[in-house]
């Protein structure tokens, strides 16, 4: 039989413990890297094209959505909605 000394075999099942738990973290970590990267327009947030959920609709559309979170007024919603048509 093998002998381990003053270790005995509790910090070997903590050691395994430990083990897994770094190897669930790098695979988490790896898991929300990617989706960061490769985030498309979903939701609000993130800047760049398509940030807010508003790709795909037309300007128009997105004036009055602008209007209705308060980001313009209504003489800017006016001159913009003008401006479109």
């Amino acid at each position: 039989m093998m002998n381990f000394g003053n270790f005995g075999w509790g910090w070997m099942i903590f050691g395994g413990f430990l083990m897994i738990v770094f190897w669930v973290a790098i695979i988490a970590l790896t898991i929300w890297a990617v989706q960061r990267l490769f985030k498309t327009g979903q939701g609000g947030g993130g800047g760049g094209a398509g940030a807010g959920g508003e790709a795909g609709l037309t300007p128009l559309e997105i004036a009055r959505r602008r209007y209705a979170r308060g980001e313009i007024t209504r003489e800017q919603f006016e001159q913009l909605k003008q401006d479109l048509s």
